[in-house]
C-alpha cells in the first residue's frame, strides 16, 4: 500500500495534518490485520508523524471490536483492507467518548485522507467513506444499540477483544475477567525502576517533584508517573538514575535473589543466567541489585536474536553496568559452545522470562489482541516446556529457577509449572506471586510503601532443586 502523503521534514514548524496522520494510521491497521506487529509497522512512518499516528492507531485497536461491528452494519460487503482499515479506523475513533477532535472535522479529515490517498482504489472510495461516516453521525445513538443489543456481536463490541479471548477469561478468570478487560481497553501508566544504590525511591519522588512531574511510589523499586513523558524529560535517565520497567516486571530481580540468598551468603562467586534475556530490564535490575548488595557474582544474559543483544548491551551501557550477553538459544543449550560458553556450565540462578502471548501487557500493545489466535497458547505452551526442561539440568543443586510470562493465560503459567513439577520430582515450588491480573489497586489505603498499586498482568513461579 502506497503512501502518497506528503514528509513533513523533522524540525518543520508546520504541525501534521490530521488526514496525514489518519492515513498512516490506517496503514498502521491494515499491517496488523495482515499479521504485523504495529511496533514493526510505525518504523516506516515518517518521525514527525509517529507520535501522533501511534496514538491514533492504538485508540484505534482499542476500539476495534466495537468499529467492525459497526462497519458490519454501515457496509455489509466488507471493502478492500486498505479502505476497511481507514473506515473501521474513523469509527472506532468516532465511536469513543474521550477523544481529541471533534467527530466532524474527525470524518473530514478521514475523508480528505481517502482522496489524497497514492492508491486510486482508496481515492476513489472517498465518496462510500464520507456516506458511511455520515449515516454514523446521524444515526450514532441507534446503531450502537442496535451492536449491544444483538448477541453475535454485544461481547466483542462491548469489550473489544476477540471473542474467543473473552471467553478464556470468563473460564480462567471467572472473579476477575471484566476487570482484567476493562484494565486492557486503558492506556497504560509510565513506571520507572529506581537505581537505589544512586539514591532511595523517596529521594527520586522529590526529584520529580522538583522537576513539575507528578508521580507516586509503586513497590520497592519504582515509582508511577501521572502522565508518561518523553525520556529526555526524566531526571537522571540518561545517567543511569532510572529505567523505564513496569513494576510487575520489577518482582523478577528481588524474587530470584533473596530467595537465593534467604539462607545463608554464598562462600563463593555466583552465576546467574537471564535466559531470554533482550532488551534487557530484568538483568539491569538484577545487576543493580547485585551491587547495592555488595555480592560477587557473574550474569550471563542470552538471547537469540542478535539485534535484541545489541539492545541489552545498549541498555546496560546507558547504565553503567556489565554482564556477559550472548547471542545463543537458551532451548539448546548442547549449541551454547558455539558461542563461547563451556559444554558443562551450571548456574546458582536461572531467570526464564519465557516467551509467550504477552496476553498481560495488550493495553502496551493493543495490536496483541488481534494478532494473537487461541491456537497460539498451545503452541508457546509447548515453547516454554521445552525451554524449561532444557534449563533445568543447567541449575546447580540447591539452587533457584525464576519461571515468568506476560501471559495471563493459565496454561502459560499455572498449568504449566504444575505439569513441570509433576514430571521434576527433584524441583519444589517456592513463595511466588503466582498470576497478576493487569489490574490497578491505587486507590487502596491498606498497601504498604512497597506494595505495587498499577502493573500488567504477569505470571512468576520460584522452582528450587533439591541438594546443595
Amino acid at each position: 500500500m502506497t503512501d502518497a502523503s506528503p514528509p513533513v521534514p523533522s524540525g518543520s514548524a508546520r504541525a501534521p495534518e490530521l488526514w496525514q496522520q489518519l492515513q498512516a494510521a490506517a496503514q498502521v491497521l491494515a499491517a496488523v490485520r495482515a499479521g504485523r506487529s504495529a511496533s514493526d509497522a510505525l518504523e516506516v512512518v515518517v518521525a514527525s508523524l509517529r507520535p501522533g499516528v501511534q496514538a491514533l492507531a492504538y485508540a484505534a485497536l482499542r476500539g476495534l471490536g466495537r468499529a467492525e461491528a459497526l462497519r458490519a452494519l454501515l457496509a455489509p460487503r466488507k471493502p478492500v483492507p486498505a479502505v476497511d482499515a481507514l473506515l473501521c479506523l474513523a469509527l472506532a475513533l468516532a465511536s469513543t467518548e474521550a477523544q481529541d477532535y471533534d467527530a466532524h472535522t474527525l470524518v473530514n479529515q478521514a475523508v480528505e485522507a481517502a482522496k489524497r490517498h497514492g492508491s486510486r482504489t482508496v481515492s476513489n472510495s472517498a465518496g462510500f467513506l464520507n456516506a458511511c461516516l455520515r449515516r454514523f453521525l446521524r444515526e450514532r445513538v441507534d446503531l450502537l444499540a442496535e451492536i449491544d443489543e444483538d448477541p453475535a456481536t454485544a461481547l466483542v463490541a462491548r469489550w473489544n477483544h476477540p471473542r474467543w479471548w473473552i471467553a478464556r477469561l470468563q473460564q480462567e478468570a471467572p472473579e476477575h475477567w471484566q476487570a482484567v478487560l476493562e484494565a486492557n481497553n486503558l492506556p497504560p501508566p509510565m513506571t520507572l525502576r529506581v537505581n537505589f544504590a544512586q539514591g532511595p525511591v523517596d529521594e527520586y519522588l522529590a526529584e520529580l517533584q522538583a522537576a513539575g512531574i507528578a508521580a507516586w511510589r509503586n513497590g520497592a523499586h519504582g515509582v508511577t508517573l501521572a502522565q508518561p513523558v518523553p525520556v529526555q524529560r526524566i531526571p537522571g535517565f540518561a545517567q543511569g538514575r532510572v529505567s523505564v520497567q513496569d513494576a510487575a516486571a520489577q518482582l523478577a530481580a528481588p524474587l530470584l535473589l533473596d530467595e537465593l540468598l534467604a539462607e545463608q551468603a554464598p562462600a563463593r562467586r555466583l552465576r546467574i543466567l537471564d535466559a531470554c534475556a533482550a532488551p534487557g530490564g530484568k538483568t539491569a535490575h538484577l545487576l543493580e541489585l547485585i551491587a547495592a548488595r555488595g555480592l560477587d557474582a557473574e550474569v550471563i544474559a542470552l538471547d537469540v536474536d542478535a539485534e535484541r543483544c545489541r539492545r541489552i548491551d545498549e541498555n546496560l551501557r546507558r547504565l553503567g553496568l556489565q554482564a556477559r550477553v550472548v547471542v545463543a538459544d537458551a532451548g539448546n543449550p548442547a549449541a551454547w559452545r558455539q558461542a563461547g560458553l563451556a559444554d558443562d556450565l551450571a548456574f546458582d540462578a536461572i531467570l526464564l522470562d519465557a516467551p509467550c502471548t504477552a496476553s498481560g501487557i495488550v493495553r502496551r500493545h493493543p495490536d496483541v489482541l488481534w494478532l494473537r489466535r487461541e491456537s497460539d497458547i498451545s503452541s508457546l505452551a509447548g515453547q516454554q516446556a521445552r525451554l524449561l526442561a532444557a534449563l533445568w539440568p543447567r541449575l546447580l543443586p540447591g539452587g533457584r529457577m525464576l519461571y515468568c510470562t506476560c501471559s495471563v493465560f493459565k496454561a502459560e503459567g499455572e498449568e504449566q509449572v504444575r505439569a513441570f513439577l509433576a514430571h521434576n520430582k527433584e524441583a519444589s515450588s517456592r513463595p511466588a506471586p503466582g498470576h497478576l491480573w493487569p489490574l490497578s489497586t491505587i486507590q487502596s489505603e491498606a498497601l504498604t510503601d512497597n506494595a505495587i498499586r498499577e502493573h500488567d498482568g504477569f505470571y512468576y513461579a520460584l522452582l528450587a532443586k533439591e541438594g546443595g
